[in-house]
């Protein structure tokens, strides 16, 4: 990590500590405190079991897209890179793409996947992914807008912008993949290099994958839209646990609400995640302490995950070091 990443990721930290002070200076440690006691450890291994399900699942999607490029993967060596590449996402979101980076380069060096089907694996990976999760914040701010209305206008500014960003790109590459025009091309003009070759290959069989007769993209949405009903069953459940009751279309909004936090590039959602919560459980009439302590629980069960996903991270890391550096004793030796 150079200097350029450390910056923004140190200002992406303050940023969400700044944020993460203040609402819990705004709601109390204590009232917090007292939420918590209707919690339990069945409670927490019910929403770690359903977290760890969510990434299985979403692994399990990345192997099927991995065996429409004829790469076949056992589980294991599919989901030691998803969840490393997880980790990186989850932690250290400013640095871009940095997490797909890491699992093309584990496919490419343990299992000696080609980059091109790496990437378009990936890349494949990504939009269905966040294709799903825009229906599912549609939805749910939708129902949002229609009890509530709309959001104080500091919300709705750092928020609202975020999604339409998200929602404008993902429409650009709908139209671009429908009608098969070269989204690689409009880059290359605009930075005046050729990038000709490989990269139009890529652009190819991601578009192919996502042609409306392609019978792999319907099950892989199938299999996303399945993740994201597991995502809104531990909501809902987690909400219970906290001794709230909710109604089914709330808690779509707050399922929503935490995918809107993930588009803010801060690390673990860090603040951000309380923010939008205690706005959203405060409009339904919730407590706003369950709020914060919802926030708490979803990312404590996912930064388990995440520093499971650091640790295969450095194994796999240790393991590439060493084969590289084999390689090159290897090359020494021959001359």
């Amino acid at each position: 990590m150079n200097l350029k990443n450390i910056l923004p990721f140190l200002l992406s930290v303050f940023v969400g500590i700044l944020l993460f002070a203040w609402v819990y200076n705004i709601v109390g440690w204590e009232e917090i405190k007292n939420v918590f006691i209707t919690f339990n450890i069945n409670h927490g291994l019910i929403i770690f079991g359903l977290t760890l399900l969510i990434a299985l699942m979403g692994s399990w999607r990345w192997q099927e897209i991995l065996k429409g490029e004829n790469v076949k993967l056992s589980f294991f060596d599919v989901f030691y890179p998803y969840l490393a590449g997880f980790s990186i996402i989850f932690l250290a979101p400013i640095l871009v793409l940095a997490g797909e980076i890491l699992r093309a380069v584990i496919l490419k060096e343990k299992n000696l996947v080609s980059w091109s089907k790496s990437t378009v694996s990936i890349i494949i990976d990504r939009v269905l992914e966040w294709t799903t999760n825009l229906i599912v914040i549609f939805l749910g701010v939708l129902f949002f807008l229609f009890k509530v209305g709309l959001p104080p206008q500091n919300l709705s500014l750092t928020f609202g912008a975020a999604l339409f960003i998200f929602v404008g790109v993902f429409i650009f590459f709908y139209i671009k993949a429908l009608k098969k025009e070269s989204i690689v091309k409009i880059f290359s003009k605009a930075f005046n290099q050729n990038f000709d070759g490989e990269p139009e290959e890529i652009e190819k069989r991601i578009f192919h994958f996502f042609r409306i007769k392609n019978k792999l993209m319907w099950q892989m949405f199938f299999l996303s839209f399945v993740r994201a009903l597991v995502m809104y069953i531990r909501v809902w459940f987690l909400i219970i646990f906290l001794g709230t009751k909710i109604a089914l279309l709330p808690a779509l909004s707050v399922l929503s609400f935490s995918l809107l936090a993930v588009t803010i590039p801060i690390p673990a959602a860090l603040g951000s995640h309380e923010a939008i919560q205690v706005f959203a459980f405060n409009s339904f009439g919730l407590n706003i302490s369950s709020a914060t302590a919802f926030a708490l629980i979803i990312r404590a069960s996912e930064t388990i995950l995440a520093l499971i996903g650091l640790i295969i991270l450095f194994k796999l890391w240790g393991f590439l070091f060493k084969n590289n550096f084999l390689n090159k004793i290897e090359k020494l030796t021959k001359k």
